[in-house]
């Protein structure tokens, strides 16, 4: 059965109307409110003996010497700076004010404040049509496909630095992707699969190598095992890639391990310098499982195509995936522009560009750089060595941070390579936000820009890492407020205890000043309503 209100539209529109319409009211409220309350105290300043309590507090703050001034000035720029180094802190650290988000979070609901529309708008896609904000679990994490081995690459940065590169919330989705991958059909679960099932969940990661051994005890042929035992315990890609092989003897006709093994073998031997070997097994997986391309095996096969420089292949495979019916990445549209960047880079100067403009190659160069840009602007900075990158974390997020350190860990070399490609790269990248001014709002050749990024890519990356933030964000008005409070009152303490004569005839002067239009008010009031009308509301 339908909605009744959603046969009736003009009842839902009216309720709208009077809905904005009270809260329209409210601050005008508020203010009469206010006023009534000014007037009341006037009207009863006799009988509460205002005047007098005025003129004592006036004597009292004239005897007070300029140390105590000096003292109050002094104390409230250091709460005021506490205050701006907790706020900036926050601000560093979770990307948003304290304060603001205390004051949306609570104190709107109570005044009666309703969210902005406008936020819906921030998030229309390029046809103009409204779609809703993307919250955090909308941002779809995926596996990254050049991810590291643990024991051989992770841990070893682990043991040099006394760092952990991985976060918890990265290898706990690495264990539910384990957990799905591996063990297949829980009702029909042997004892060494209901083991490793275990294992995958362990968070402590001897424990879960000693799960696998246990696993292996009670079948010599857990392939799951085996393929634990490479990721985590084998501290070289040659040990790796042994124990990968024991594991591809056992893995049966299990469509998932055997993927998953001979994808790491392939790895395995792009690590060890048998790239030929490696594209071989790339290509021979993409033909035996053509429906599995949700793994994006593809960019495993362009990163060794580009090592090969077989620049040729690599525009096959670009010509096959880099299609519009299919999902985007940063290596697909960054390998895009880095071949068309390559064609004339290495004769490409800005100088003469100016002068005699962009050729039709230059201009589909620029073009392909703008608009892998667009796709994601936070690689730029580190192909550019602009920022330092850290060790690619096990899964991404596409558009986000952890993506474009994914991708310029593995490519820069190939950049490099190319001669005039960064340069070409530095002299045009920037230009991608000039033809999109707002990107949360409209996107030129994809959607927006998501504004999610930023939270999942904080739970992605480890904490030594500064996320690349897009775009950049404003500081929160209470952090700008706090340090003009804070520089203020400083600067008053600093001149009373200088001049505390000369500071105290101008604290004289500007509350003289500060309160005229009050009195100004109340002679007014006075001149305009009889004294008896006064006289009579008083006895009331």
């Amino acid at each position: 059965m339908e909605d009744s209100t959603g046969n009736n539209p003009q009842s839902v529109g009216f309720t709208e109307k009077l809905k904005s319409w009270l809260s329209w009211s409210w601050t005008y409220i508020c203010f009469i409110w206010f006023g009534m309350v000014l007037i009341m105290i006037y009207v009863l300043r006799s009988p509460l003996k205002l005047q007098e309590s005025f003129t004592s507090a006036s004597v009292f703050l004239n005897t007070l010497t300029p140390k105590f001034y000096v003292a109050l000035t002094g104390t409230s720029s250091l709460i005021s700076g506490l205050i701006l180094i907790f706020e900036w802190w926050y601000f560093r650290k979770y990307g948003t004010s304290f304060i603001e988000q205390v004051s949306v979070s609570h104190l709107r609901p109570l005044l009666g404040g309703v969210e902005s529309s406008s936020a819906s708008g921030l998030f229309s896609s390029v046809n103009g049509d409204a779609e809703p904000r993307p919250s955090v679990s909308e941002c779809k994490v995926w596996r990254n496909p050049l991810n590291l081995f643990r024991g051989a690459e992770y841990s070893r940065y682990t043991w040099v630095t006394g760092k952990e590169p991985l976060t918890y919330y990265d290898m706990n989705l690495s264990a539910q992707d384990h957990q799905t991958f591996f063990t297949g059909d829980t009702q029909q679960l042997r004892p060494e699969d209901a083991v490793m099932q275990k294992a995958w969940r362990e968070r402590n990661p001897q424990a879960r190598i000693r799960a696998a051994y246990q696993a292996i005890e009670m079948n010599h042929e857990c392939a799951a095992a085996y393929v634990l035992l490479a990721e985590e315990e084998a501290t070289t890609i040659t040990e790796a890639e042994r124990l990968f092989k024991q594991a591809l003897k056992s893995a049966g006709k299990d469509v998932n391990l055997l993927v998953y093994i001979k994808r790491r073998l392939a790895m395995c031997a792009r690590k060890l310098g048998r790239i030929k070997e490696a594209v071989k097994m790339m290509r021979d997986l993409m033909k035996e499982f053509p429906l599995l391309g949700m793994l994006n095996i593809h960019e495993n096969l362009l990163e060794a195509l580009l090592e090969l420089q077989a620049y040729a292949d690599v525009q096959a495979v670009l010509a096959k995936y880099d299609d519009i019916s299919l999902p985007k990445s940063a290596t697909i549209c960054y390998t895009s522009a880095l071949l068309k960047a390559r064609a004339v880079s290495d004769k490409f100067s800005p100088e003469a560009a100016s002068r005699r403009g962009l050729s039709t190659a230059e201009m589909n160069a620029v073009e392909a750089i703008h608009r892998a840009v667009e796709f994601n602007p936070h690689v730029p900075k580190y192909l550019l060595e602009m920022k330092s990158l850290i060790l690619p974390p096990e899964h991404i997020l596409k558009r986000g941070d952890s993506e474009a350190v994914a991708y310029a860990f593995f490519h820069l070399q190939h950049w490099k390579r190319a001669e005039g490609a960064l340069n070409l790269l530095h002299c045009t990248w920037e230009g991608t936000f000039r033809i999109i001014p707002y990107p949360l709002e409209k996107g030129h050749l994809f959607y927006p820009y998501p504004g999610c990024t930023e939270t999942a890519d904080r739970e992605l990356l480890p904490s030594f890492h500064e996320v690349s933030v897009y775009p950049k964000k404003e500081l929160p008005f209470f952090i700008l407020f706090t340090a003009g409070l804070c520089s203020f009152t400083a600067m008053l303490a600093m001149l009373t205890h200088q001049f505390p004569e000369l500071m105290g005839v101008f604290a004289k002067a500007f509350f003289s000043t500060l309160f005229a239009p009050l009195g100004f008010f109340a002679d007014k009031m006075e001149s305009f309503m009889p004294s008896s009308f006064w006289h009579q509301l008083t006895r009331i």
